[in-house]
């Protein structure tokens, strides 16, 4: 006769006896103990964050001391040059995502299809290399400013160095805006168009449609799309060194490694890490307004409503508002980079070289390639025992985890060594710190701080479409947990899966502030070898490793866009 019995996780177990209990004691022990793994590693990702908020525990008055000494001296212009940067591009983001999301949706003018995937070709240049293309393009030695000089009959620079606050505000906006695009754009598209007609048969003139009908929907997706920007100019440290701009991330990176201050370094992180965690929680909100803002309810009906078909000027304007932010955030500095790497092989003597590139590309394919394959297969266990809805406390600590994406690299890499350092203070012999920055240990460590939420995000949005009735209906016919993860869910969530490794690669492969602090001696990436050659002004050595990593971050902005332009098709 064979005994069916249900065991703790709900599975049923046919053939075997209540006699088994030995083995019932043993499972349910591996269970509690994957469990208390997956919270240890959750903790151990979450150190970083502690160590930089839980020093204001040992403020005494040394610490005290450093503080003052900082608000007296470098502090004012750390924060000036940070919120200078912070006010630029968040106005900049936000005038030119909202105009362009509004013109591919809301109207229709020549090339209007084309523009709709192009605007997001920006998003796969890194704010350091279009710095050092636009840079080397406008500089007083370049060709360009000669060739204007000589036919305008100058011998003086045509304009001012551009290394300073607002042009790199201008940068980060051409790079950023996609941010603001991508989710207005979502935002306008669901009724936009329809609620922009219903306004107009009821006789509002164009300007209220747009003030009082367009402004309003997208009013969310708008804030969000920006906090996203400024987040990433916190978090910027190439375009700011490269232009020596004074800006916290800066003047972390001064405080640890040029001063070798720990304490100034962390009040630091302290100071950006709080402004970080304002505007995430700008941006959670947005995004939580945004969920019930926007509905597909008559989506199904757009085709009963037309975009605004623009004419004579008014589609030129739109044109050229389009192609401007596209040809000066891509395909420009493109053309420059690879302008210089032709240049660089005619000069050189024995070519380029491709064996030191190779060499490189190799150390930033292995780095990213093990960081996307460790945060991936961390958040496949982790967003299954969510699933399962076991644990509490491991709950808490992914929804912590998930905040290590909105961490700067710099204050993750002051995260990870600050409590090192102290070890190794208190034990001169543990080694600590040699493991950490004297092999790859350290940096991957970091790689996982800041990209594990990625990873997770990607796969818990791959488990929301599995519906649970699928695991109850494996579990009623006998299949344990183990088998119904490798079994049944891994084939479902084979494109998530696939997308949490392309991000988490691509964004390890652009990671430059915690590879710069933590990073082994002899195994520079892509992105440290660009930014030390720009440092010392060989720009056109810079180019090759610059378009790698553009290449690179070009793979999932084209997945996207064809994700984004399948519903059309």
């Amino acid at each position: 006769m064979s005994i069916v019995r249900i065991d703790e996780s709900g599975g049923f177990e046919p053939g075997r006896a209540p006699a088994g209990a030995l083995g019932v004691a043993v499972a349910r022990w591996a269970r509690r103990a994957a469990r208390a793994l997956l919270a240890l590693l959750c903790l151990a990702l979450v150190l970083p964050v502690l160590a930089v908020v839980g020093s204001w525990l040992a403020f005494d008055e040394a610490a005290a001391g450093v503080l003052r000494h900082q608000a007296a001296t470098v502090l004012p212009e750390y924060a000036g040059q940070t919120l200078v940067l912070a006010l630029g591009t968040g106005l900049g983001v936000l005038l030119l995502g909202a105009t362009t999301a509004a013109l591919v949706t809301l109207t229709d003018f020549p090339g209007r299809r084309v523009f709709e995937w192009a605007l997001l070709l920006p998003l796969a240049m890194p704010a350091y290399v279009l710095a050092y293309a636009w840079t080397d393009a406008l500089q007083f030695s370049s060709p360009l400013q000669g060739a204007l000089r000589e036919w305008l009959g100058r011998r003086g620079a045509l304009w001012p160095d551009v290394r300073n606050a607002w042009s790199a505000a201008a940068l980060f906006v051409l790079c950023l805006y996609p941010y603001v695009y991508l989710l207005a754009r979502a935002a306008l598209g669901e009724r936009a168009v329809q609620m922009m007609e219903a306004a107009r048969l009821l006789g509002a003139p164009l300007r209220r449609r747009v003030w009082a009908v367009a402004l309003p929907m997208a009013r969310p997706a708008l804030a969000a799309g920006t906090a996203l920007a400024l987040m990433e100019v916190l978090a910027d440290y190439g375009v700011g060194a490269y232009f020596g701009l004074a800006t916290f991330s800066t003047g972390i990176y001064k405080a640890w490694l040029v001063m070798n201050d720990r304490v100034a370094a962390l009040q630091l992180a302290s100071a950006l890490l709080l402004g970080v965690a304002v505007l995430l929680l700008v941006e959670r909100r947005a995004q939580q307004r945004l969920r019930f803002s926007g509905t597909r309810a008559g989506a199904q009906h757009a085709g009963d409503a037309r975009p605004l078909r623009l004419a004579g000027w008014a589609a030129w304007a739109a044109l050229a508002l389009c192609v401007l932010p596209v040809l000066l955030g891509f395909v420009l500095p493109v053309a420059w980079l690879l302008w210089l790497v032709w240049q660089e092989a005619q000069a050189a003597e024995f070519g380029l070289p491709l064996a030191r590139f190779a060499q490189w590309g190799w150390a930033s394919f292995k780095l990213a390639a093990l960081a996307a394959l460790l945060a991936t297969a961390l958040a496949l266990a982790l967003a299954f025992v969510l699933r399962r809805g076991r644990g509490a406390l491991l709950r808490a600590g992914a929804r912590v985890l998930a905040l290590g994406y909105a961490m700067p690299g710099v204050v993750v890499g002051i995260g990870v060594l600050a409590p090192l350092a102290w070890v190794q203070q208190q034990w001169p012999q543990s080694g600590l710190v040699v493991l950490a920055t004297g092999t790859v240990f350290g940096v991957l460590y970091a790689y996982l701080v800041r990209f594990c939420a990625v990873a997770l995000q990607s796969v818990e949005a791959g488990y929301s479409r599995i519906p649970r009735s699928v695991d109850d209906t494996a579990l009623l016919l006998g299949s344990g947990a183990v088998r119904v993860f490798g079994r049944l869910h891994l084939p479902l969530l084979k494109r998530s899966v696939l997308a949490a490794l392309l991000l988490v690669f691509v964004d390890v492969m652009k990671e430059l502030p915690a590879t710069l602090l933590l990073r082994p001696f002899g195994s520079d990436t892509l992105a440290v070898v660009a930014y030390n050659f720009a440092r010392d002004e060989r720009l056109a050595e810079a180019a090759l490793p610059s378009l790698a990593i553009v290449a690179v971050g070009l793979i999932p902005v084209l997945l996207l866009s064809r994700a984004m332009r399948a519903p059309d098709g």
